[in-house]
Formats: structure tokens, C-alpha cells, sequence
């Protein structure tokens, strides 16, 4: 498992375009037994297009997101909702109840797509999204994996959103000052009141490699303290935001 996540960790450090990270997730999701799996990120508050990463059949995602449907799937529901992770099936009580998220989840399930393990993720600097991983059918290896292995999945998906943030999403510049991708990251993490060190276990690099970053970032903005870019940062955000 530790080869596993170290591989996979340092190919999405070299990933750049969105066809690297679904390659990257699914080669480790065959390593681990966990068949397929779909990225969503939620539209923000400009209403822009979901983005998805995925390998679930492609005739499904067009179906999807041509319909809007994750204004009615339950999994994504249950995701803004509460940010623990859980899992779904079409015979696993979830309470989905509705006409619409049962027929929904009966045409997943023609496509292969019946039962899943899924990830929310809550991290304040953006859109929620959230890392599925399904399977066609219940099947005892993926379920023991996902019971022993729970966290380890969840610390995935994290790092999957971050990297995938990073290189296709987000706005470097702060009152039009650029900061490099991991200066604004590392800033981001700051924001969330992590530390050095936590921030560097989420995105894989030393503690003094996240302060060098946020000494790079203050010297750009100008300002002494990481309390005052962060600051600065946040009054940014809310005037993109309006």
C-alpha cells in the first residue's frame, strides 16, 4: 500500500492536463482493486460547468452532465451534506427515497455503476466536490478494502482535489500580484489555520519547503505576517466572490 500511494502521490506532482490525473487515478484504483472511479467538482458561484475526471463509461458522463444531474443524485446530495465518507448501492439503506434519485441510480446501474465508495470533500477554497470509487456489482475484496483503508482513501481524494486545483482551476493572483501555484496553495492551507507541517503532509512536501512558499507569498504581497497575506488573500476572494 505504501508503494502504492507514494506512486501515486509523486505522478500527480508531474501531472498537468486533465487526461495525466484521470490516468494517474485510474492506474492506482487497478493497483488497489477499486475499479472505476469519477472526480466531481462541483459549479461555483459563477455557475460554471461541473468538472469531472472520470472512467466511468463516457456515454453515462455525457448523459450526466448534459441533464444536470447531480442537482438530483443522491450520492451528491448526501456530499453537501456532511463531509464524512460513505457508501451507496442500489441495496444498501442510504436513504434515497425519492422517485427521481431511485431512477437515477437504476440507470447508473445500467452502465455498471451500482454500488460505490465516495468522498466528500469540504475544503473551503472553492467548490465541494467529491472522489467516488464504483464497482458493477458488491464485491468482498473492494468492500474489505474500503473498511481497512478508509482514511487513507479519504487523504487521496484530498491530495487529488489539491493537485488538480493547483494545475487546472484555480486564479493565481491576489489584487493582481501572481503567485506561483504552490505559494497560493500553501497560502490557501494557511487560510484553513493548518500549519506548516499539515500542509506539508497534505501536499506531500517538507515543512521548511511550505515556509519557504509562504515567505516567497509575503514578500510578493508585500505584507510581514502569514496572518496579514492570508488577509489579503480573503479580501480577494470575497471581491471575485461579488
Amino acid at each position: 500500500m505504501h508503494r502504492v500511494f507514494q506512486h501515486f502521490i509523486d505522478r500527480l506532482s508531474a501531472a498537468d492536463t486533465p487526461e495525466d490525473f484521470s490516468e494517474t487515478m485510474a492506474d492506482t484504483a487497478t493497483a488497489l482493486d477499486l475499479f472505476c472511479f469519477a472526480y466531481l467538482a462541483l459549479e461555483d458561484a459563477r455557475g460554471d460547468t461541473p468538472r469531472l475526471i472520470s472512467t466511468y463509461p463516457s456515454r453515462w458522463t455525457t448523459h450526466y452532465l448534459r441533464n444536470n444531474y447531480q442537482t438530483i443524485d443522491p450520492v451528491i446530495g448526501q456530499v453537501l451534506q456532511a463531509p464524512e465518507p460513505f457508501r451507496w448501492g442500489l441495496d444498501l439503506p442510504a436513504g434515497f427515497s425519492s422517485m427521481a434519485e431511485r431512477e437515477l441510480l437504476d440507470e447508473a446501474a445500467q452502465f455498471g455503476i451500482r454500488f460505490g465508495f465516495t468522498v466528500p470533500i469540504h475544503d473551503g477554497h472553492g467548490p465541494v466536490a467529491a472522489l467516488t470509487f464504483a464497482t458493477d456489482k458488491r464485491r468482498p475484496r473492494f468492500e474489505r478494502f474500503v473498511d481497512s483503508h478508509e482514511r487513507v482513501l479519504q487523504l487521496m481524494a484530498m491530495y487529488f482535489h489539491a493537485h488538480v486545483r493547483r494545475k487546472l482551476v484555480i486564479d493565481l493572483r491576489i489584487d493582481g500580484i501572481r503567485l506561483s501555484p504552490r505559494e497560493f496553495e500553501c497560502l490557501e492551507w494557511a487560510a484553513q489555520g493548518k500549519s506548516a507541517w499539515e500542509t506539508g503532509c497534505i501536499l506531500g512536501i517538507s515543512r521548511n519547503t511550505v515556509s519557504s512558499y509562504l515567505h516567497n507569498a509575503k514578500r510578493k504581497l508585500g505584507v510581514r505576517t502569514v496572518v496579514q497575506a492570508v488577509t489579503r488573500l480573503a479580501a480577494a476572494n470575497k471581491i471575485k466572490q461579488n
